[in-house]
């Protein structure tokens, strides 16, 4: 059975409902399916961890939005991995570069290693189905992905999210809406 949608929350304080201006009254909180979309479409995604002295770690990283889970991947010696095998909570941020338009998201939560085969599978599916002649083409800049995760020398991280923040820009009306999982 489908988990449901999060209850997004509209937080006035950084909304257009708190600055009065044209189409303000109209600020509303982004609706969760809205939001996987994003999470769905995104390229790119930034992936921030701790490091064991309390910095931040932030790495740019593929991921695949599946399910209501976020995954994505590391080499099992880089930085970011050996964070998560320390402390597994991480927030993965991704939107757009502009001022007055799109949606950024992030995505807070654990991050666990998938190691069962079949699981690996449909990540890898998901993988290519979304990044297509990227991973699939010999050309492509990640060719052999899809091997790395079979072989582990790339380690898979699942993140389901335990709360999410999406900040919109459309048209001078800015959001920020919160969902609790």
């Amino acid at each position: 059975m489908p988990t449901p949608d999060p209850t997004p929350e509209l937080d006035a304080r950084y909304s257009s409902a708190l600055h009065p201006r044209p189409g303000a009254e109209n600020a509303t909180p982004t609706p969760w399916p809205e939001a996987e979309r994003h999470l769905a479409d995104a390229e790119i995604f930034w992936v921030s961890t701790v490091r064991p002295d309390g910095r931040l770690h932030v790495t740019p990283v593929l991921a695949a939005w599946r399910d209501g889970v976020l995954y994505f991947s590391t080499g099992p010696e880089e930085q970011k991995a050996k964070n998560l095998a320390r402390d597994a909570h991480c927030a993965l941020t991704t939107g757009r570069n502009s001022l007055t338009e799109g949606l950024d998201l992030i995505v807070e939560g654990r991050a666990e290693q998938v190691t069962d085969p079949a699981k690996v599978e449909e990540v890898i599916a998901a993988y290519e189905a979304k990044y297509g002649a990227h991973i699939t083409s010999p050309e492509g800049t990640f060719f052999g992905i899809g091997d790395a995760f079979r072989t582990g020398r790339a380690v898979v991280f699942a993140v389901e999210p335990d709360t999410a923040y999406g900040f919109g820009r459309e048209g001078g009306l800015f959001t920020h809406t919160r969902w609790a999982f």
